[in-house]
């Protein structure tokens, strides 16, 4: 027989939008249970410095940051547990949620703050130079690289976004493309191409990334010339998608093709009354740290509105 917890704020995700969400539910005694998720902490874990969040004039590392904000929530009596969530039902009330096939937990109100994962290339050298001049975000971490040689890989909108901004802050931006072609909207396309220091590279692959302790260049090869040729760059910015981490909800919760949760506009509230979504499983727009651990606060407060309005809190 499953062993059954009951709460009434069930938080499944722990990056700054659970987080968020966990202070502002504690706060109200909404005694809500926390479960951590695979990636404690979420993609700010895997960052470097972390310069544009408010109230660290400094900069702070992405992983220390994530322990403030976990403080800040057991401060406040957050139950956290630390493991991932099996399966979900939420076909009748209250919602059941079983952590690791083990055990299984209702809740009254749920909160969905499982973020999203930046797609990789898949490189041995990506991962070694992680967060060392290899970067999937280059709003966060563009800044770095002022006046230096960087590389973009990918034809989106997001990679050809993410190229005018490097552009802006960069000696120099080289974009690779697999294709013949960017998958970027025409307007993208013509900003890109009229970029001076935005050199286009077509057909073109990363082989790998070059450096020890940090990137000093990238080896890459033309698919049509069979030519391979070294970048001299510092940074290398994949920008070919990001990946909800949603699955466990298909079928359940609303979602777009991509499998980003859909709320209802100006709220967290999910197609299912008393489930709510914030951070980048639902946000495929600015997925930001602070964005995200906006909406985590009206999840907490869409969660309380909803127990109070059933004579649950």
């Amino acid at each position: 027989m499953d062993n059954i917890e009951h709460v009434k704020t069930l938080i499944i995700g722990s990056g700054p939008a659970g987080y968020t969400a966990a202070v502002y539910a504690a706060r109200a005694d909404m005694k809500p249970l926390m479960i951590a998720g695979l990636q404690p902490g979420g993609q700010l874990t895997i960052t470097t410095e972390v310069e544009n969040y408010p109230g660290y004039p400094e900069g702070i590392q992405g992983p220390e940051m994530m322990e403030h904000f976990r403080k800040q929530a057991q401060r406040f009596g957050t139950d956290i547990r630390w493991s991932y969530v099996s399966s979900v039902d939420f076909s009748k009330k209250p919602y059941k949620v079983v952590m690791e096939e083990k055990i299984t937990f209702t809740a009254d109100t749920v909160i969905v703050a499982t973020g999203a994962s930046a797609k990789w290339l898949g490189l041995p050298s990506e991962e070694r130079l992680n967060g060392f001049g290899v970067s999937a975000c280059a709003v966060c971490d563009g800044y770095f690289f002022r006046k230096q040689d960087v590389a973009i890989v990918g034809g989106g909108d997001t990679a050809a976004e993410e190229a005018s901004y490097l552009a802006k802050l960069c000696n120099k931006v080289y974009m690779i493309v697999r294709k013949d072609e960017l998958r970027a909207s025409k307007a993208m396309q013509h900003r890109v191409m009229n970029t001076p220091n935005i050199e286009m590279l077509f057909n073109t692959e990363t082989l790998e990334i070059l450096g020890e302790k940090s990137v000093d260049g990238v080896k890459v090869l033309n698919n049509k010339t069979k030519e391979e040729r070294v970048l001299a760059v510092t940074g290398f910015f994949v920008a070919i998608g990001h990946q909800p981490n949603t699955q466990i909800f298909k079928g359940l919760l609303d979602m777009d093709e991509q499998g980003y949760i859909i709320t209802v506009p100006g709220t967290s509230k999910t197609n299912i009354p008393g489930v709510f979504a914030c951070g980048d499983a639902q946000d495929k727009v600015y997925r930001q740290a602070v964005t995200a651990a906006g909406t985590g606060c009206m999840a907490a407060l869409d969660a309380e509105r909803f127990l109070s309005s059933h004579g649950l809190h």
